[in-house]
């Protein structure tokens, strides 16, 4: 399973990473000053995680040891809202620094703090988080002065016609111009690049100095420390799976808020198709070219065929609105009415009226995105037990019971059935999974905030985090769904074994 996911999450890490922009592609968006300030600071939370210079298999190796339960160096910090902070990283150089100083200045010596014996966990994290704005506001102008530079000597690199100065991603090569200082020097330009130069310089002397006094009070942990010491530069850890840029929120967060609604539907929707479709295919198998068999496997074969897409949208159009039939009956979106906060647990009855209750509810929200869900099941599920149950219903034992008298209640569930089991295990496997699949259509049609909704949006907006970690999350749920039938194999036929 580990290598399976390894696998995984690697291919889906390198399409983000090699696709043009690579993982900050959302970054490459022009507007105003205050865009620039917070396009500038997600760009310094991108390269502190991944490393935005590095080759793609280094940053898909850097996020793997962001998400991996065993971790090495400083404990990370846990604040209030989830989110893991680390120590902050070391600071790039500015390019060209030696064109306009002779060396680099040094950051000046924070003081250490230590914390007064009444100070509480809010003062704490205000100290923290008023140093940490700070800090970001310092990497900012550093990287956009550095953007800035790149600008101005891009263009004087055209004018010039200088080969060869910008790489694929249309990034100028900083040692190119380096070795064309001379000519870049006779460029009507130069005025403006020593400018942004000497700039440059002095955002980076802000960036290292604010930067000692984050570590200082990183160092004084104003924050719980995440997981758990085992040697002296190694922990255990839960996975950190980053900051939504969309949701302004923690991913670990959004997706502890979604996951559980998905499972939810899919908890509902797969004992509903399994206490259908296997009685029907039993019956289908033990009355085969019956009437039952007919009917019922005409209609399944009609549903499946039926797009799901198409039937949420028609079940809106004609159950869930009064435009057409004036039915109206269920509702055409979310989980809950909108006054359902102020509605008890179950069904009671108030001075206002009756209300239906907060569970009464959501079961009659989720009626049309389960009714979508389910129906596509019953045809593939049924068949696959008829044919299994026929097949068997063929073999030598089966008739060897009939011939010794053994009640026929018992033949087909006793005999017939059981041994019919695996390839319904199979299926159970496909089935899961594609619920979660299925999951995506149904909640977008009908706004249901789960998982599915989550990964759409994650891909409209750009947001590389949330992306990854539900991309890593759906890869697990369906490593366990294998290793859950491979468990149910042995479980209901003992010749099968894994020792």
């Amino acid at each position: 399973m580990i290598p399976t996911l390894l696998g995984i999450t690697f291919l889906v890490f390198m399409l983000i990473a090699l696709s043009p922009g690579g993982i900050g592609a959302s970054l490459n968006v022009g507007g105003g000053q205050m865009e620039q300030t917070s396009r500038a600071i997600k760009e310094a939370y991108l390269e502190d995680r991944y490393g935005l210079d590095a080759p793609a298999s280094v940053q898909y190796v850097r996020w793997l040891g962001r998400i991996s339960p065993i971790k090495f160096g400083k404990r990370d910090l846990l604040d209030p809202t989830g989110e893991y902070i680390r120590s902050p990283k070391e600071v790039k150089e500015p390019p060209l620094w030696d064109w306009y100083i002779t060396q680099l200045p040094e950051p000046e010596d924070a003081t250490p703090i230590e914390w007064e014996s009444d100070a509480d966990e809010e003062s704490k994290s205000r100290l923290y988080r008023r140093q940490s704005n700070i800090y970001s506001q310092s990497r900012a102008k550093l990287i956009t002065g550095r953007a800035q530079l790149d600008t101005e000597l891009g263009k004087a690199i055209g004018e010039l016609g200088i080969q060869d100065a910008f790489n694929s991603k249309g990034k100028v090569k900083h040692d190119v111009v380096d070795s064309n200082r001379t000519q870049i020097e006779g460029s009507p330009r130069i005025t403006e690049i020593n400018r942004l130069g000497n700039d440059l310089v002095g955002y980076y002397q802000g960036a290292i100095n604010e930067r000692e006094k984050l570590i200082a009070v990183f160092d004084a942990v104003p924050y719980p420390q995440a997981g758990i010491p085992v040697v002296s530069g190694l922990y255990l850890s839960k996975p950190d799976l980053g900051r939504s840029f969309s949701k302004s929120r923690p991913v670990s967060e959004l997706i502890a808020e979604a996951l559980p609604i998905t499972i939810l539907l899919n908890l509902i929707a797969i004992p509903i198709i399994y206490f259908i479709a296997i009685p029907s295919g039993m019956l289908a198998a033990v009355r085969a070219g019956g009437i039952f068999d007919r009917i019922s496997g005409s209609m399944y074969i009609a549903l499946w065929s039926f797009p799901i897409p198409l039937a949420g949208v028609l079940m809106i159009g004609y159950l869930a609105s009064t435009n057409y039939f004036d039915f109206g009956v269920f509702p055409a979106s979310g989980l809950h009415s909108a006054a359902s906060e102020d509605y008890t647990y179950l069904p009671s009855q108030s001075a206002t009226g009756w209300q239906p209750g907060y569970l009464l509810d959501m079961l009659f929200h989720i009626v049309l995105p389960v009714s979508c869900l389910v129906y596509g099941g019953f045809a593939v599920l049924s068949k696959q037990t008829r044919a299994a149950m026929l097949d068997n219903f063929n073999m030598d034992y089966v008739r060897t019971a009939k011939a010794k008298g053994v009640a026929y209640k018992d033949i087909v569930f006793r005999h017939v059935f059981r041994n019919s089991l695996l390839p319904l295990i199979t299926m159970f496997v496909s089935i899961f999974p594609a619920m979660l699949a299925g999951s995506v259509v149904i909640e977008k049609i009908f706004t249901i905030p789960g998982m599915g909704q989550l990964t759409l949006n994650s891909i409209y907006l750009k947001d590389r985090e949330l992306l990854l970690a539900n991309t890593m999350m759906i890869a697990a749920v369906n490593l366990l769904a294998l290793l859950l039938a491979d468990i149910l194999y042995s479980m209901a036929d003992p010749r099968i074994s894994y020792k």
